[in-house]
C-alpha cells in the first residue's frame, strides 16, 4: 500500500518552522527556474471598516512570506498570490485591494518581484469535472505549473472543518461559487468541494494553525494553536487537519467523497505522520454556534427568551453572498430586541427552506429564496430581501415591515460585529498582529 506523509510541525520561529514543515513532507518539487507557481492563501472576505486582524480567518502574512522564501531559495522567481474575497458589492474591487495591502503583498511585491491578484478582477475558464458537472476556476491558477495551498486550520457551519479541499472554492468565480451551494441536496457543497482539485495543477499544502478558528468565520472563536501541517497529498493533509480539530475524517462528508473517489481508507491507516503526534497537537473546535433543539432559533436568542420568531437553522445551500447577511440580521437581533414577543415572523434562507404554518410573516433572504416562493400560497404574508447579494437597506427595510425589534448599527457592515467580538481579545499578547503583516 502506498504510504503518504504528512508532517506535523509545532511553530517557533520564522521561516525555520515553515521551512521544517515542508522538509519534513518530502519537500517542495525541483521545479525549473522559469516554472509558474501560484500560492492560494486562504482570505475569504474583508471588511474595509474594521481594521484590526480576523485571526484565524485568514493565512497569516508570516506564513505567506516563508514560503515565498523557500521558493526564491529553489530558484522559483515567477511566483503568483492569488485571491477572490468575497463583497456585498459585486466589482468591489477596492475590498480586495485593502485586505492586499493591509497584509503586506504589496510589500512583498517590491521586496521579492512576487504578483499579486484578486482573481475576481482574472479571467476564468469552464473545466468538465465530470459527472456532468462544469465549474469556472481562475485561469491563473489552472496556467501555473505547481499550486501551494495555504489554508488556516478552522471549523465552519457547512462543512464541518475548512481546510486544504475547501480554499480551493477561492479559485472559482462567483456564479460558480453560488453553483457549488445547490438546491439539490445529492449533489450538495461537500460534493462540489470534493471534486475542486481533479483537474488542478500538482500541489503543495501547508495549513497554517498558528490561529486556528472554533465555528468561524465572522461569529468565530480564534486560538492561539501554533500549529503547521503540510502534505505534497491534499487529502492527506485535510484527513490529519481533521483530526487535529477533533473530527474524525468519516464526519466530514466531503472527505469521505474524497477518499471514495480515489479508492483510500479513512482512518489514516496509509498516511504516515512526521514530526508531532497528532494526539498532543489535537484540540476540539465546534463547528457551529449552536441552534434550538427543534431549529427554529440560534442559541443565543433562544437563551435571550424571544418568542414569535423562527431563524431556521441554514444549510449548505446558503451562499457566501447571502451569509454574511444573514450573520448581521442575526445579530442585528439579538442586540435590538426590547423584550417583547415577535408576531409570528419566519426568515427563510439558502435554496432549500419552505414555509412553515402558523406564521404571519415570512421574509425571504436573497434572489433564490424570492424567486422559489414568489407565488407559493403557504406564505400568508410576504417580506422579500432581493438582490444576489442582498442589499442591507432591503435588509433594514424588511425588518421595520416584519415589526421586528432590530439594532440598525449591526447592519451597516460586518465592521460593527467584528468589533463587537474582537473585545473578547484586548490584553491578550498571545493574539499578535504582526503575524498578518510582512517582515520588516
Amino acid at each position: 500500500m502506498k504510504h503518504y506523509v504528512v508532517s506535523l510541525v509545532r511553530y517557533e520561529k520564522p521561516l525555520e518552522s515553515v521551512r521544517k514543515a515542508v522538509e519534513m513532507a518530502g519537500g517542495l518539487p525541483e521545479l525549473p527556474p522559469q516554472a509558474k507557481v501560484f500560492i492560494k492563501p486562504n482570505i475569504p472576505f474583508w471588511e474595509r471598516s474594521f481594521k484590526k486582524i480576523m485571526w484565524g480567518v485568514v493565512t497569516t502574512s508570516r506564513v505567506i512570506e516563508d514560503v515565498v522564501v523557500l521558493l526564491k531559495e529553489n530558484g522559483i522567481d515567477d511566483i503568483t498570490i492569488g485571491e477572490g474575497p468575497v463583497t456585498f458589492k459585486p466589482r468591489d474591487w477596492e475590498t480586495a485591494a485593502d485586505a492586499f495591502s493591509t497584509l503586506g503583498l504589496d510589500k512583498l511585491e517590491k521586496r521579492y518581484g512576487i504578483k499579486y491578484l484578486n482573481l475576481l478582477e482574472r479571467p476564468f475558464k469552464k473545466i468538465d469535472l465530470d459527472d456532468g458537472l462544469a465549474l469556472e476556476f481562475s485561469v491563473d491558477a489552472l496556467t501555473s505549473d505547481y499550486i501551494i495551498n495555504l489554508p488556516v486550520l478552522k471549523t465552519q457551519p457547512q462543512t464541518k472543518v475548512s481546510l486544504g479541499a475547501k480554499n480551493l472554492k477561492g479559485l472559482l468565480s462567483f456564479p460558480s461559487r453560488k453553483t457549488c451551494h445547490n438546491i439539490d441536496s445529492a449533489r450538495d457543497l461537500d460534493y462540489h468541494i470534493a471534486r475542486l482539485s481533479a483537474k488542478l495543477p500538482p500541489m503543495f499544502t501547508l495549513a497554517d494553525g498558528i490561529y486556528t478558528l472554533e465555528y468561524g468565520p465572522i461569529f468565530g472563536k480564534p486560538r492561539r494553536s501554533d500549529i503547521l501541517a503540510a502534505s505534497r497529498d491534499l487529502l492527506s493533509l485535510d484527513m490529519v487537519g481533521a483530526k487535529l480539530l477533533g473530527y474524525e475524517p468519516y464526519q466530514v462528508r466531503h472527505l469521505a467523497y474524497m477518499a471514495e473517489e480515489r479508492g483510500r481508507p479513512l482512518d489514516l491507516s496509509d498516511v504516515e505522520v512526521s514530526g508531532e503526534h497528532i494526539a498532543d497537537l489535537a484540540s476540539f473546535h465546534k463547528s457551529g454556534l449552536g441552534y434550538s433543539e427543534n431549529g427554529t432559533l440560534p442559541l443565543v436568542l433562544e437563551r435571550m427568551g424571544i418568542k414569535g420568531l423562527k431563524i431556521y437553522q441554514p444549510d449548505d445551500s446558503i451562499c457566501s453572498h447571502c451569509a454574511p447577511l444573514f450573520l448581521m440580521v442575526t445579530m442585528a437581533i439579538a442586540t435590538g430586541w426590547k423584550g417583547e414577543p415577535f408576531d409570528n415572523v419566519e426568515m427563510l434562507t439558502g435554496k432549500r427552506m419552505q414555509p412553515q404554518p402558523g406564521m404571519k410573516k415570512t421574509i425571504l433572504m436573497g434572489d433564490c429564496m424570492c424567486k422559489a416562493h414568489k407565488n407559493n400560497p403557504a406564505i400568508r404574508e410576504m417580506i422579500p430581501i432581493k438582490g444576489c447579494p442582498p442589499s442591507t437597506k432591503m435588509a433594514l427595510k424588511a425588518m421595520e415591515g416584519a415589526g421586528v425589534d432590530y439594532n440598525p448599527d449591526m447592519l451597516s457592515g460586518l465592521g460593527q460585529i467584528i468589533s463587537l467580538f474582537s473585545k473578547r481579545l484586548e490584553g491578550r499578547p498571545e493574539f499578535d498582529d504582526s503575524f498578518y503583516q510582512a517582515q520588516e
